[in-house]
């Protein structure tokens, strides 16, 4: 199987892979525990903290394990949350992961306001005098837009130095690890990782909390990482996350490598299918990530097309799978339903070879043909 699907997952590194087994193995006391045992998970945990941390740049107290990037999205706007008056006001992104979107959803359904907006460059206008917290992805994980994160937390860091208690949230799942990330000269107050988007393992994820960021926990239990989430750390997972991060910021340098692999499968696409639309090309994106639109193809046949040929690709969020409805990036990015269900997303990885995406474009050439031929053939019967 030749793997294009990086933004839903990542395989396992074999340096992760090791890291985890080993600790898996080695490392099994409950890192709250005075004995020996539960002071080497203990060593571990917190030197797996202070890793990652130094990849962000950041002090490692301000360094919260959690269960991937759909809990952390979840503490930082839901904590955020609680014990604000009702009359507290929100922004975000209509293009939001729906691990954000949904607790925003919720924090609606608890009579909060919030607003959605279209465009990053609308926050400033779209801040009032209550909004408490602006949440603003990173990079879109379906198209790979890089939104403008500096200049919003600058923005809200500017209203904050005014007097008003309002703090920025970023969705880092999809930036971190594929683009240079230094949050020490960034004003983002709360900022989500995962693991398993950067060759790490599923199940593991961080929350970056600046120091003095009010944040309270959404669940209940222990007192474990400064009483922001309960429950017993998963310390093998820590010391794989950490490994991760290690291999991906010093991977840093070879990310043109993709970049240029990612390019030049798109300008072989422009050239050799008719047409085709590159969304999101204008602007910055991450360099692993493509989603073109064929008009008049169905993605969800190319899908089955490609998977049929030993090729993994997907439509979009892998989340957002199964669902009839189509994108709700695309859809507010100013694409109608029908192009959007024609819109698909390639996301390429370390390991993937110029051969491997080579064939890829032969692929996508020959299957667009084939279905664009199906589908004049049955309107030709219909008619």
């Amino acid at each position: 199987m030749l793997y294009f699907d990086h933004n839903s997952t990542t395989p396992l590194a074999p340096e992760v892979a090791s890291a985890l087994s080993a600790a898996q193995s080695e490392i099994y006391g409950n890192p709250s525990s005075t004995h020996r045992a539960g002071q080497l998970a203990r060593q571990a945990l917190e030197q797996s903290r202070r890793s990652i941390a130094e990849t962000l740049r950041v002090s490692p107290a301000e360094i919260v394990f959690t269960s991937g990037g759909t809990e952390s999205n979840n503490l930082a706007i839901l904590g955020s949350f609680r014990n604000l008056p009702h009359s507290a006001h929100a922004v975000t992104l209509a293009i939001e992961h729906p691990a954000v979107l949904e607790p925003f959803r919720q924090l609606e359904n608890e009579g909060f306001a919030v607003s959605y907006i279209k465009d990053a460059a609308d926050a400033a206008a779209a801040i009032r005098d209550n909004t408490a917290l602006v949440s603003v992805m990173h990079a879109n994980n379906e198209t790979g837009a890089i939104q403008p994160m500096e200049d919003i937390a600058h923005l809200v860091a500017a209203r904050r130095a005014a007097g008003q208690a309002i703090y920025f949230h970023s969705d880092g799942v999809q930036a971190f690890g594929k683009i240079p990330l230094d949050l020490s000269q960034t004003a983002v107050d709360l900022y989500s990782l995962s693991a398993h988007k950067i060759f790490g393992p599923k199940g593991i994820g961080a929350l970056f909390v600046r120091k003095n960021t009010p944040l309270h926990r959404i669940q209940f239990g222990g007192r474990h990482e400064r009483e922001r989430r309960p429950g017993t750390e998963n310390v093998p997972g820590a010391v794989a996350f950490a490994r991760a991060a290690e291999l991906a910021t010093a991977e840093m340098a070879s990310l043109r490598k993709l970049r240029d692999l990612r390019n030049g499968f798109e300008a072989e696409i422009q050239g050799r299918v008719p047409d085709v639309q590159i969304n999101a090309a204008q602007g910055s994106r991450l360099p692993n990530t493509s989603n073109i639109l064929f008009r008049g193809v169905s993605a969800e046949a190319l899908v089955i097309a490609l998977d049929m040929r030993q090729m993994a690709v997907s439509t979009g969020a892998a989340c957002s799978s199964g669902s009839l409805e189509p994108s709700h990036v695309l859809l507010a990015m100013g694409l109608t339903r029908d192009e959007a269900r024609s819109s698909m997303r390639f996301s390429f990885g370390r390991y993937n070879t110029a051969a491997e995406i080579d064939a890829l474009t032969g692929a996508v050439v020959e299957s667009v043909s084939k279905l664009r031929e199906r589908r004049a053939k049955e309107a030709r019967l219909a008619g």
